[in-house]
C-alpha cells in the first residue's frame, strides 16, 4: 500500500505541479503527517522533491524531473484495453488517435503485463448499443466540440420530438456524454439544465461569448440530475403482465427500457409476472409483437388499448380478404 501511494505522489505531482499537503492528504485519504513522512521517503529513495511551507507553500518536483515509470499494475493493465463504447471515438474523430495512444501505452507498461493486456484487447469487447436498436443518425459532433472545449456559448437550431419546426437555444455547454449509441449535450438554458439529443440539432453556431456554467458544477453531476429526472419521470402508466418462459429472454431484451420489476414466476405454470412503465397507454401496444406469449393483467385501460387494437388489425386483414373477392379457406382448386 505504501508503495502505491509513494508512486501515487510522485505522479501527482509530475502532472500537476505544485499540490500542498493536505490536498495530497484528501486525495490519498491519509493525514497530512503521513503525507510528509512519504514525501520524505521519496527524498531519500533520490526524488528530487521538496516542500515549502507558509501560505503559497506545497509540496513540489524539481524543475524538469520526469519519470517513465507507469506505475500500473496487472489489473489496471487490462482495464485499459477494454473499452466502451468504441464508436464514441470514431463520433469524435479519436480513432487513429484512441490507436496510437493504446501501441504507446502497450510500450510503456511493464513486460510481465503485456501479455494479458494484448489478450485482453482480443478476448473481451464491449458493445453500448441496444439490442434490435437500428442505426442511429449520424451526429455531427465537430462544432459541439469545439464550443465545449473553448469554454464558449452555442446556439442551436434544434427539432424536438414529435415536431416539424425548429426551435432555436442559446445554450451554455457543460459537456457531451454518449449513452447506448446516442450522443447527448448537456448544457444549462436561462440557468436551468437542459439535455440535446445532438442528432435533432440541425444547426449549432459558437458564439464569442464565454460559456456561463453554475459555480462549481461539472458535467457528471449535470448529467446524473437529467438522467435522474428521465428515469424517475412521473405520470407514467404501471402495467403488470405475464410472459410465457419460452418468450422470456426475448421479452427482456427488447422491453429494457420500460422494465420496472422482473419477479421469479410459477415454474410450474410456465408464466412470469413482470412490471412495465410506459410513457402513456397507446406505448403498450408495442406489447402485440409477442402474439399470444405476453398477456397484460392490469391496468384496464391497456387491456382495453390492447384488445382494440388487435381487433382494428383483425378487422383491416377481413376486409382486404372480402375486398380481393378470395376465399381464405380455399385449397386452391378451381
Amino acid at each position: 500500500m505504501k508503495s502505491d501511494r509513494l508512486l501515487s505522489i510522485l505522479l501527482l505531482l509530475q502532472t500537476r505541479g505544485r499540490v500542498t499537503a493536505p490536498e495530497l492528504a484528501e486525495r490519498l485519504e491519509v493525514s497530512v503527517r503521513t503525507v510528509y513522512r512519504d514525501v520524505e521517503a521519496l527524498s531519500v529513495s533520490g526524488v528530487p522533491v521538496y516542500a515549502e511551507r507558509g501560505r503559497h507553500g506545497g509540496i513540489e518536483l524539481l524543475a524538469g524531473f520526469r519519470t517513465d515509470v507507469t506505475g500500473l499494475t496487472a489489473d489496471e493493465s487490462r482495464a485499459l484495453f477494454v473499452l466502451a463504447a468504441q464508436g464514441a471515438h470514431a463520433a469524435l474523430g479519436l480513432d487513429s488517435a484512441l490507436g496510437s495512444a493504446l501501441r504507446k501505452v502497450m510500450a510503456a507498461l511493464p513486460a510481465p503485463h503485456r501479455p494479458a493486456a494484448e489478450v485482453t484487447s482480443r478476448r473481451v469487447l464491449v458493445d453500448a448499443t441496444r439490442w434490435k436498436g437500428g442505426p442511429q443518425p449520424a451526429a455531427d459532433l465537430d462544432v459541439l466540440q469545439d464550443a465545449v472545449f473553448t469554454d464558449r456559448r452555442l446556439r442551436l437550431r434544434y427539432r424536438h420530438s414529435g415536431e416539424r419546426a425548429l426551435r432555436t437555444y442559446t445554450v451554455d455547454p457543460y459537456g457531451l456524454v454518449a449513452k447506448a449509441g446516442v450522443w447527448y449535450l448537456v448544457a444549462d438554458r436561462r440557468g436551468l439544465p437542459r439535455l440535446f439529443r445532438v442528432d435533432r440539432v440541425r444547426s449549432a453556431a459558437v458564439l464569442d461569448d464565454p460559456v456561463r456554467r453554475r459555480p462549481g458544477v461539472e458535467l457528471a453531476e449535470v448529467w446524473e440530475e437529467l438522467r435522474r429526472q428521465v428515469e424517475e419521470r412521473p405520470g407514467g402508466v404501471d402495467v403488470t403482465v405475464r410472459v410465457r418462459r419460452d418468450r422470456l429472454d426475448l421479452f427482456q431484451r427488447l422491453m429494457t427500457p420500460y422494465l420496472a420489476e422482473l419477479p421469479e414466476g410459477d415454474g410450474a405454470s410456465g408464466w412470469v409476472t413482470a412490471r412495465l412503465v410506459f410513457g402513456a397507454v397507446v406505448e403498450a401496444r408495442q406489447l402485440l409483437m409477442f402474439s399470444d406469449r405476453v398477456e397484460v393483467l392490469a391496468p384496464p385501460e391497456v387491456r382495453a388499448e390492447l384488445a382494440g387494437a388487435a381487433a382494428s388489425v383483425t378487422d383491416l386483414y377481413q376486409r382486404a380478404g372480402e375486398g380481393s373477392g378470395e376465399n381464405p379457406s380455399s385449397d386452391g382448386v378451381l
